[in-house]
């Protein structure tokens, strides 16, 4: 087990290393750069820059250096800690995600862990109890799930609560604890507030687990074993529970890999229609105002949390199956 826990923290490293390269070179394969959108910015106001201060900002953002020196560069920087300065918010790209990066977690989590809570449980039972009208009104609610933007629901729920609930359901916080310190009053706040996002971003991903998880345990109700074990009078409950469901799980856990960070970069639409203060709308101002190292440090960190999810799906594929503990023995 720890030769293999080992070998799968090597691959996770060495993807984390590919996928530093690649966000840099996404990042620079856009036409010109920072200096050139902010000369076009400028320029649609009515101001102006000289070529000399064009290139002096070059000089002082390493725009000048050769492609392989700058990337050496940023990530010496990254391995320090520093992901350099946003060239738009001109402070560190550190305190302009700030809170952000950790909101966007929590509310990921939150999301994730609300997807595993409804999706297993309906999952188990829709299979269990296959063509039975709650199986037809779960499998009719996931594809409407599936069907449904996250944004239009979003706004729907928006529209509901503050027409018929007199409810601001915007934002992750009141308005007096925006810019508040942190304190208990204002984690109760977040508490309020947090339910809303989580449910909307996990909509799309429960109904698609609701049928990975019902077409898995299907296939393994029908296998030999199972029909042994209930031919010996097992319970019904042991005969599901016991191997069945934990041999369904494999796929399910597996998807940790991509939901994870599905549920950061896909919620861009969302937050910027329910106004949450996460790292969505900050990458797509980055990228718009071709702000290379703070979109660079978004991009890196959601490649790394999809290897994060990897790693994590592999250490619950060995906890649920033993034949991937067993593994070469």
């Amino acid at each position: 087990m720890l030769i293999y826990l080992l070998r799968r923290l090597g691959l996770a490293i060495t993807t984390c290393v590919f996928i530093s390269i690649l966000t840099f070179i996404i990042i620079r394969l856009p036409p010109g750069d920072f200096v050139d959108a902010y000369i076009a910015n400028l320029a649609a106001s009515g101001s102006s820059v000289s070529m000399e201060q064009a290139e002096a900002m070059r000089r002082d953002y390493g725009l000048d250096q050769p492609l392989p020196v700058q990337y050496l560069r940023w990530m010496g920087r990254v391995l320090e800690g520093d992901f350099g300065v946003s060239m738009v918010w001109r402070r560190p790209v550190t305190e302009v995600i700030g809170d952000r990066l950790w909101l966007t977690m929590l509310v990921s989590l939150a999301a994730l862990f609300l997807t595993w809570a409804i999706a297993l449980p309906i999952g188990i039972y829709s299979a269990v109890r296959q063509y039975s009208i709650a199986d037809y009104i779960f499998t009719t609610l996931g594809f409407i799930g599936l069907a449904v933007p996250n944004f239009l629901l979003a706004l729907i729920l928006m529209y509901v609560g503050f027409r018929y609930l007199g409810l601001n359901v915007g934002g992750l916080f009141s308005a007096e604890y925006v810019q508040a310190p942190w304190s208990l009053a204002r984690a109760w706040d977040l508490a309020k507030h947090l339910p809303l996002p989580a449910a909307v971003l996990a909509l799309a991903g429960t109904a698609q687990l609701i049928r990975i998880m019902r077409a898995n345990l299907l296939d393994e109700l029908r296998k030999p074993y199972v029909v042994t074990a209930r031919a010996k009078g097992l319970p019904e409950a042991r005969a599901i529970l016991k191997y069945p469901v934990r041999a369904a799980l494999n796929p399910f856990a597996s998807s940790i890999a991509y939901l994870f960070p599905y549920l950061v970069s896909g919620s861009i639409i969302v937050s910027l229609v329910l106004g949450l203060p996460t790292v969505g709308p900050l990458l797509l101002q980055a990228l718009v105002a071709q702000d290379m190292f703070l979109a660079g440090a978004i991009v890196l960190l959601l490649g790394v949390m999809t290897v994060a999810g990897t790693l994590v799906s592999d250490l619950l594929l060995m906890w649920i199956d033993p034949r991937i503990r067993l593994e070469g023995q």
